[in-house]
């Protein structure tokens, strides 16, 4: 290899390195095993991990534990879709590309917009892309951002707008959880080039778009809704409620919880925008035969071809995992997808009225709620959580986790998020599931351990 490469010795191969960051010295590292004896330590790691299917999960925060059908797994397994990457070629693989173009159909008849991308990462890239486009359509440089947004989400866009996206002003949440409209008032201005807020939010609440919209609009500013995809089989399109760009996470149609990733986000906007969009776009159109193809279109806005000089910095998406959502989208059809967001909410204020029932526990979000609701606990939400896995629930998420991103900017009268619980309820869960994690729950609470309470 030396000879190869035209060095004389491995000195001279590594010569390009100065000298004093150099290691001469081996690492310090145990002798090597056989590949059975790493199998078997591996092994042993995981078998400390409980799957989420052995449990009772009330787990949510933007990976939720759904059913994903079968047929899911037997579409996106097939070789001819088991990529996560588009074509760089425009006619290329014509299969990929029309699935590709079915996804971004299927966003823009959810979401009310234009004009959908064929996917980001996740649900916090799309929403700092969707940031950085608001930036360049109105050369502003802030957004005012509402804390109901998730944390992790905020944190994403902070990074960006550290190098090149308008930088967030945060707007505080009122009393039930929802964004506070007088402090978003306050905090639009000449300088904003866009209002994030985040449907539901973060804690379930479901925010007044229209209301969201016109402060947006009327300060020349864009309304950017993070809306979760399931949802919208139950709650008015954002684009027809004054929404300018919806991004989200589409990890609850198709995809498992699987340690929280992948995920795959979306990105739908008015047409006007449509130059502006970030990603690979797939077209529509007809060969010199009149026979239907689908082509990589706008590709001038992109990284390859633009560089430095693109509408962004995204030069791939997760294309395996859209195609899992447009499969679980088309399993369930116009009918079956609100039939199971109803599930989810019949099911998630159930369980929030027989919580609100037990000594001492006190709403945290109020009004409708979809699938997701916070609570305040009498006791630390992190304990309880702790004291129920034994038992066999996934209690939910305890908000303390994110406290530091709540500086300031929690409802009057809440002064530590320590007690609150943040629950999802999807279909999954039984009646006898939610009433005995109940009754575990009042066990836990009352200091008597997770027993019949």
């Amino acid at each position: 290899m030396l000879a190869a490469v035209g060095a004389a010795d491995i000195d001279d191969l590594f010569a390009g390195i100065p000298d004093e960051v150099r290691r001469r010295e081996p690492l310090a590292l145990p002798a090597g095993v056989s590949e059975v004896e790493v199998t078997a330590a591996l092994r042993r790691l995981a078998g400390r991990d409980v799957p989420a299917t052995q449990l009772v999960s009330f787990l949510g925060a933007g990976i939720y534990d759904h059913h994903v059908p079968a047929v899911v797994d037997a579409v996106v397994s097939r070789g001819e879709f088991l990529t996560a990457y588009t074509p760089y070629q425009p006619e290329r693989s014509q299969g990929v590309l029309q699935s590709i173009f079915e996804f971004q159909t299927a966003v823009c008849e959810l979401t009310g917009m234009d004009v959908s991308n064929a996917s980001l990462y996740d649900g916090g890239t799309a929403l700092s892309e969707a940031s950085i486009l608001a930036g360049a359509q109105t050369r502003r440089r802030e957004v005012a951002l509402s804390a109901g947004v998730h944390p992790e989400y905020r944190q994403v866009l902070a990074t960006a707008a550290a190098a090149y996206g308008p930088r967030p002003r945060l707007v505080g949440l009122r009393r039930g959880a929802a964004t506070d409209a007088d402090a978003l008032v306050a905090a639009v201005g000449d300088d904003t080039a866009a209002v994030v807020v985040q449907q539901p939010n973060f804690f379930g609440a479901l925010e007044d778009l229209p209301a969201l919209a016109e402060t947006a609009h009327a300060a020349g500013a864009l309304l950017i809704v993070v809306a979760d995809p399931l949802s919208l089989g139950l709650l008015e399109a954002p684009g027809r409620l004054g929404a300018d760009i919806v991004v989200g996470e589409a990890q609850a149609l198709g995809s498992t919880m699987s340690f929280g990733g992948p995920g795959v986000g979306y990105m739908a906007v008015a047409g006007r925008l449509m130059r502006r969009l970030p990603g690979r776009l797939v077209g529509e159109t007809v060969d010199l035969e009149g026979r239907r193809g689908y082509v990589l279109t706008l590709q001038t806005r992109e990284q390859h071809i633009r560089r430095e000089k693109a509408t962004s910095n995204i030069c791939s998406n997760h294309a395996l995992s859209a195609l899992a959502t447009l499969v679980h989208l088309s399993w369930l059809g116009k009918e079956g997808l609100p039939e199971l967001g109803l599930h989810c909410a019949r099911k998630a204020a159930y369980l929030r009225q027989r919580l609100l029932a037990l000594p001492g526990v006190r709403a945290f979000t109020e009004g409708p709620v979809f699938r997701e609701f916070a609570v305040h606990l009498p006791r630390a939400a992190g304990e309880v959580v702790e004291s129920l896995v034994p038992e066999g629930y996934l209690a939910g998420v305890p908000v303390s986790r994110f406290a530091g991103m709540y500086d300031g900017v929690l409802p009057d009268g809440v002064a530590s998020l320590d007690g609150v619980l943040l629950l999802a309820v999807t279909e999954k869960r039984t009646r006898a599931e939610i009433d005995a994690f109940v009754v575990a729950l009042d066990g836990v609470l009352a200091g008597e351990g997770a027993g019949d309470g």
